[in-house]
């Protein structure tokens, strides 16, 4: 039970696809005033002969491309990454023909060129980061050798080229190190995102699966009746029936269904009983337990179900949790995935704490990854079908919410071993345990 290697992977995908204009647009529309606003101020203000037709021409040009997106783009308010990724790319090229045309890296707007960089690490994948930042150092490179000079009011100022050099290193440094490191940021909050909400789905899917079970319950009590009546008018009308009668033969088919019906009703009156299926049922912990896995127990893999309980404190009760259950489903699923021959589930409790121990002769954690687990996207089975590496993270979360405590680690004679623990008084109170409904409508 070692689901604990970084997935090779990379990225879910889930993180990325189409980008809000709002999110672009606004940002161009600040870029625009304070180039326009910069160039006139430099110009009439402070007295400096810019070129400002060209300057204000390239200006005009991320004017016009706003009022495009937004004409083009009012049916649908996104942009798929491509296209973000083009206009991001856009905006490094005018702010790089703007500072051709007003002293290259020698002016001080030059650091703004990080800009669009920086806003794509933040909403694009990782390909789209990498060219920008290729084309934001191509940029830069080109405005160090070729740039028309700031028009001075006295003599013109000569940058040494040792200046020039370190001013280039230092925005290609900057470009490099912002890309990364914002991306990296938001790459993680992506990741997680992604994995608190298929913690929500898988939490949302157990309170279903209880809603039902505890329906079934309900429609089998409630149907009993009527169909008990149904079975006493179909023999009724079966035994009076003359023999030879044409309806003879409905009557019995009409009996023999009612009588199914019956069976099937009781089978499902009988099954949430039997595991605590309704939400609001007590039942004794160690009952819960073998009821989250029951699931696993036909398996390659032996199902050991053990109670230690002191003696004195009597087993508690508690009600059949969706947080608790598919926790240690999930659990009990990655023990029996990676044993070898045998997986143990001991229940222990005191007047003070409830434990549930799940132990398995596997390969055990890898020791270097001991502290990681619990994290999202964590998994041996990197690349594989269907394995996200979420399965720890979701049960650590579930069962979280109900007030457990997670201890990972190895047994000393190899395997793997999970030990969940719980204040007995929370476990048992009914405020700890967060009704079903009020849960699942948030997710609906």
């Amino acid at each position: 039970m070692s689901e604990t290697t970084l997935i090779a992977s990379g990225e879910p995908r889930s993180g990325f696809g189409r980008i809000s204009l709002r999110t672009l647009v606004p940002i161009r529309w600040v870029a625009i005033a304070g180039q326009a606003l910069t160039l006139l101020v430099v110009h009439y203000g402070l007295g400096f002969s810019l070129p400002l037709v060209p300057a204000l021409s390239v200006v005009g040009g991320s004017v016009l491309l706003n009022i495009v997106l937004i004409l083009l783009r009012q049916g649908s308010a996104r942009l798929g990454e491509r296209d973000a990724a083009l206009c991001l790319g856009y905006d490094i090229l005018q702010l790089a023909i703007l500072l051709n045309l007003t002293g290259g890296l020698q002016n001080p707007f030059s650091i703004l060129i990080l800009a669009p960089v920086t806003v794509a690490a933040t909403i694009l994948s990782r390909r789209p980061v990498i060219a920008l930042s290729v084309l934001a150092v191509a940029a830069i490179s080109v405005l160090a050798l070729w740039y028309e000079p700031l028009p001075w009011r006295t003599e013109p100022l000569v940058f040494p080229a040792e200046l020039v050099l370190g001013i280039w290193v230092a925005l290609v440094l900057a470009t490099l190190f912002i890309a990364g490191y914002t991306w990296s940021v938001a790459q993680e909050a992506r990741r997680l995102r992604d994995a608190v909400a298929a913690t929500q789905l898988a939490l949302a899917r157990e309170q279903r699966i209880s809603a039902v079970g505890a329906l079934a319950a309900a429609a089998a009590h409630e149907l009993g009746s009527p169909l008990a009546t149904i079975a006493v008018v179909a023999k009724e009308l079966a035994h009076d029936l003359p023999d030879g009668s044409p309806h003879s033969e409905d009557a019995a088919l009409l009996l023999s269904q009612s009588e199914r019906c019956r069976r099937i009703l009781a089978e499902l009156g009988q099954q949430p009983e039997h595991d605590g299926g309704s939400p609001y049922t007590r039942l004794p912990i160690s009952a819960l337990v073998e009821a989250a896995g029951a699931l696993h127990r036909d398996q390659r893999v032996k199902l050991i179900f053990a109670t230690a309980g002191q003696p004195g404190p009597e087993e508690p009760l508690v009600r059949r949790s969706p947080e608790i259950m598919h926790g240690l489903n999930n659990l009990i699923q990655n023990a029996v995935q990676f044993a070898r021959r045998e997986v143990s589930v001991t229940t222990y409790w005191d007047r003070a704490t409830v434990t549930v121990e799940i132990a398995d002769d596997g390969p055990g954690f890898p020791l270097h990854l001991l502290g990681r687990l619990g994290e999202p996207y964590i998994s041996t089975r990197a690349g594989a079908a269907d394995h996200m590496g979420l399965g720890i993270f979701i049960a650590q979360s579930l069962l979280e919410r109900s007030g457990a405590q997670l201890v990972f680690d190895n047994l000393p004679d190899g395997g793997a071993h999970v030990a969940i623990s719980w204040n007995r008084a929370n476990l048992e109170m009914d405020e700890k345990i967060r009704p079903v409904a009020a849960t699942a409508d948030a997710y609906r």
